[in-house]
């Protein structure tokens, strides 16, 4: 009988299969740490999807001509947030992030909504949309009862519904471009049955063309928040003339997003007076 050598040559099988497992361990590598970055559902916040999809390409000016107003928008990211240094920095207003799909409450929503308006602030509440999920109804519904809210006390904002891009996923939530403008029309719909107030629509035109395939029927109705962070807004979405607000920076003072509204102060409490 034959008896092997020590450290004989494997068999073509056997390296065939020792190829067949390493390139199986780097295709699937990549998606693996793909995974592996998304956050945990209800880490989602406003804007996050802005410097990977649209980059950063500097700071604003502000033109002489242009009366604008400083506000941020917080998260739980933020925790307990310093509301007395944000004021005196000049910052008038606030959103502070409510829900998200129908199973997530910011915990630190009381000590965020109810300080920015204990030093002076205007104030709203916003809604991180999953449209995969849940109806828009069924969101809308769910922002309302948790903190979503309107009252006219001249200092709340009506609620912002945040649809961007999915950090989840799919950045369309696997929903074609009707389906989506679907979507959003159900909970612009139910959010102004419950309160009375035309909910402001919070995205980005890169998104909006690709997700909605850049529909103009929400301009007219509802207020614009646009989130680009360059030296201009630039190009607007489809339907809206002006924006309303525009989230500029996700790098500013004390936190991190801040934003300007498109007019002085007592246009900023007309809004919120409806």
């Amino acid at each position: 009988m034959r008896v092997p050598r020590s450290g004989a040559r494997p068999s073509r099988r056997t390296a065939a299969g020792v190829l067949l497992a390493a390139l199986s361990l780097l295709f699937t590598l990549p998606s693996a740490a793909h995974a592996a970055d998304r956050p945990e559902r209800g880490e989602a916040h406003m804007g996050m999807g802005v410097v990977e999809h649209d980059g950063r390409s500097g700071a604003p000016g502000i033109s002489p001509r242009a009366v604008q107003t400083e506000g941020v928008d917080v998260s739980s990211h933020q925790g307990n947030v310093d509301w007395a240094a944000l004021w005196n920095s000049g910052v008038k207003w606030s959103y502070v992030k409510a829900t998200e799909g129908t199973y997530y409450k910011n915990p630190y929503f009381a000590q965020q909504y109810n300080g920015s308006y204990n030093v002076g602030m205007i104030r709203g509440a916003y809604h991180f949309a999953t449209p995969n999920t849940t109806s828009g109804a069924a969101q809308a519904n769910y922002f309302v009862d948790n903190g979503g809210g309107w009252s006219r006390d001249g200092k709340t904002l009506p609620g912002v519904l945040d649809i961007e891009w999915n950090p989840y996923g799919d950045q369309c939530y696997g929903l074609s471009q009707s389906a989506m403008v679907n979507w959003i029309r159900d909970f612009t719909n139910t959010y102004k049955a419950r309160t009375g107030r035309d909910a402001v629509i919070y995205t980005a035109t890169s998104w909006w063309t690709s997700c909605t395939g850049n529909y103009a029927g929400f301009g007219a109705t509802n207020p614009l928040w646009v989130a680009r962070y360059a030296a201009s807004v630039g190009e607007l979405p489809a339907g809206w003339g002006f924006y309303t607000m525009w989230q500029y920076t996700s790098t500013g003072p004390i936190v991190g997003d801040h934003n300007r509204f498109n007019g002085a102060y007592d246009r900023l409490q007309a809004l919120a007076n409806g």
